[in-house]
């Protein structure tokens, strides 16, 4: 049996105890499933991602949910950024403990579960020192930091500061709603995918919106600009939110449905 560890809220291990673990991620293709990682002789390695994923928010910290695997069991094993290249590759368990146990730097690299993990294979959950692991990415420490609102995190500690240190070109206040809206309708009909990008960035900053006033772009035949129309208003408490997210769930295009369930599990 191959051993694995999954890294959670410490909230939902009497959840996880009763009824196993959810496949709530997404990962390569339409497969929802569990991240985890193989239990190596380092600590460190082992739990290397507490601290990124502690920057994400947690209830009262993080666990580690020990999981016994069926050697056979199909998993995908790759580095974290291979998930876009989609080139993980599908190997049974036992067989992906081995590749990364015999790596020189196993930092960065991830095991993919492509089910729900049954109340069965919980072989423990125990608390895990919350100091261990790197941020950002493996080697980022001395690096200057990007405070872009794509990698940067709302309310995360010290955030204020760091934006004061090192303002970026994107980050806000950002143009006042009718500016925004002008520059939609200058783009003309369907629109300049490029101008309807810069105005949808700078209208996910926002906390409400028109919301009226951009429903129409979610026909728009280019679908990054759906998708940008996706991540512009998922965070917004203006009503009927919810309705166009609906909507755009079924979209004919991939990448439109993965950002929609993004911003549902981030939410």
């Amino acid at each position: 049996m191959a051993m694995f560890v999954h890294l959670t809220s410490a909230a939902n291990a009497p959840r996880i105890r009763r009824s196993g673990v959810r496949a709530e991620s997404t990962g390569q293709g339409d497969a929802r499933g569990v991240y985890c990682f193989p239990v190596l002789r380092s600590y460190t390695h082992t739990h290397q991602w507490l601290r990124e994923l502690a920057r994400f928010g947690s209830q009262g910290g993080l666990v580690a949910v020990h999981l016994r695997l069926d050697d056979a069991e199909p998993v995908r094993v790759g580095r974290y950024g291979d998930r876009v290249r989609d080139a993980q590759r599908l190997v049974p368990a036992a067989d992906a403990v081995r590749r990364v146990a015999a790596l020189e730097d196993p930092r960065g690299w991830e095991v993919f579960v492509p089910r729900a993990i049954r109340p069965r294979e919980i072989h423990r959950i125990r608390a895990a020192r919350q100091v261990a692991g790197w941020r950002y990415r493996p080697d980022a420490h001395g690096d200057r930091p990007c405070t872009c609102a794509g990698c940067r995190i709302r309310g995360e500690y010290g955030s204020r500061r760091l934006r004061e240190r090192l303002p970026h070109p994107l980050d806000g206040p950002p143009p006042p709603a009718r500016v925004l809206l002008a520059r939609i309708a200058a783009a003309g009909d369907p629109g300049d995918p490029a101008v309807l990008k810069d105005a949808l960035h700078w209208f996910g900053l926002r906390r409400r919106g028109p919301l009226a006033a951009l429903a129409p772009l979610a026909t728009h035949p280019d679908p990054h600009v759906r998708a940008y129309l996706v991540w512009a208003v998922a965070r917004w408490s203006t009503p009927g939110v919810g309705d166009l997210l609906a909507t755009l769930a079924d979209d004919p295009h991939p990448d439109v449905r993965v950002a929609v369930e993004c911003v549902r599990e981030a939410h």
